[in-house]
């Protein structure tokens, strides 16, 4: 059993800001004895758009190695939710990887995951959002072995896609997190019904740190908040509800495996 931390922030322009924020409930987090923290979606930048491709960077840049000494600083197993990765031999392009970053207490980076569902949506209140054209897909599922557990990675957007949490647990998956920046306007039909709705197809923890409140000056952008952690039966243990801060909850695997062995999903399936 260990403690988990849902960081929840209100990401906006200025990248010194988020970094200073994020570093902060990072730090807090791991004085509260948190062996795995884990921050949003869009970390060091939001804004009108989601991605500022001029931000970008590679996986050995600046912004690695500071995360990589936050985790150190931390001792904690650390995902960065995602931040702007520079696509290697085209430094011109417009566009770039959204790209989760999992480091160990030790700083080392241990696994990335480059989002795959890109969000592309017309929402009715007239809100109109192209993912795919800052953003490259990526094409690999990705489970971290740590420790603590095993952890399957993804980012937001991925939450409506069933098929990939399957992916995920058949790589042996505990532990699914999805770092978000859900829309208000989806986030408050959707959110909760999704998360819960992923925890109990996959049998599952799931970690869910999310971005809250205005991005930008002209009030455009906004998110849902709600950081949840929800147990593989479908409870919720934490839910940050709104404003900057953080979701604890006490993540014990062999409820994990109480729930598979009581109802064996694994052996019933047939497709």
């Amino acid at each position: 059993m260990f403690l988990a931390a849902c960081v929840q922030l209100r990401t906006r322009e200025d990248i010194a800001e988020n970094w200073k924020k994020a570093e902060e409930l990072v730090l807090r987090a791991s004085r509260q004895g948190a062996k795995l923290i884990m921050t949003p979606e869009n970390t060091l930048f939001l804004g009108p758009q989601f991605h500022n491709i001029s931000l970008a960077q590679s996986l050995d840049g600046e912004w690695r190695m500071r995360f990589s000494d936050l985790a150190t600083r931390a001792k904690a197993y650390l995902l960065i939710g995602s931040i702007a990765e520079k696509i290697e031999g085209e430094a011109d392009s417009n566009r770039c990887y959204n790209t989760s970053l999992f480091f160990s207490p030790e700083g080392e980076l241990l696994a990335y995951y480059r989002k795959i569902h890109l969000f592309d949506v017309s929402i009715p209140n007239g809100l109109s959002i192209r993912e795919s054209d800052a953003i490259q897909a990526g094409d690999q599922i990705v489970v971290v072995q740590t420790p603590l557990g095993s952890i399957g990675l993804s980012i937001c957007y991925d939450l409506r896609f069933p098929e990939m949490y399957r992916k995920l647990v058949e790589k042996g998956a505990e532990i699914i997190a999805i770092p978000s920046a859900f829309t208000l306007t989806t986030g408050k039909d959707h959110w909760h019904a999704l998360l819960r709705a992923r925890a109990i197809d996959n049998q599952c923890f799931v970690l869910a740190p999310g971005q809250w409140g205005v991005h930008d000056k002209k009030g455009t952008r906004r998110s849902y908040g709600h950081s949840l952690i929800v147990d593989p039966w479908g409870a919720v243990l934490a839910d940050r509800g709104q404003g900057e801060g953080i979701a604890y909850a006490e993540i014990d695997l062999e409820r994990l495996r109480q729930v598979r062995q009581s109802i064996p999903l694994s052996d019933h399936r047939i497709f």
